[in-house]
């Protein structure tokens, strides 16, 4: 039995340069989903009142709820996003385009959060799916921040909606 020949180690690590390289060019998202166990028109308002912005998203969340409108929200205390409205559909859809941010690079690809509301017996599964955010290692932390900062605001949401009082 012969042997395979191994690989030399230059064309292997050429290889894998160029599938570091493309990562760079792709992007990147996220995806949530929570059930609420409240009817849609309350989650809707909840997504779209600043009064309830302030309280499960951010402190100086601001959001003019319609079509065109503007987001506005701090992740983390740092990074102060802003976004406009591309669709409204109450109680059923909203989709955040964001504007570019001054201290990170420019990118080629809108990022963009899009919430999705669907009735269920009484009940609303909420769904966010983030995209377009750059794989190029500059944006790692804001990919992170945008990831688990939605993660914990979306549960936020839920407990604050579904406790009476």
């Amino acid at each position: 039995m012969r042997k395979k020949a191994a690989e030399a180690p230059s064309d292997a690590s050429q290889r894998l340069r160029g599938t570091i390289a493309g990562m760079a060019d792709r992007t990147r998202g996220y995806a949530h989903r929570v059930d609420i166990a409240v009817h849609p028109e309350l989650v809707w308002t909840a997504l779209t009142s600043t009064e309830a912005l302030e309280r499960w998203c951010s402190p100086r969340a601001s959001m003019s709820a319609r079509p065109g409108g503007l987001f506005r929200a701090s992740v983390d205390r740092i990074t102060e996003l802003e976004a406009r409205i591309d669709v409204f559909e109450p109680a059923r859809r909203l989709r955040l385009i964001y504007l570019p941010l001054p201290n990170l690079p420019p990118a080629e690809s809108a990022i963009v959060d899009d919430f999705m509301l669907d009735s269920a017996a009484g009940e609303t599964i909420l769904r966010l799916l983030g995209s377009g955010i750059p794989g190029d290692p500059a944006w790692d932390g804001l990919y992170v921040r945008l990831r688990v900062g939605w993660e914990r605001a979306v549960t936020r949401l839920k407990v604050l909606i579904e406790t009476p009082g």
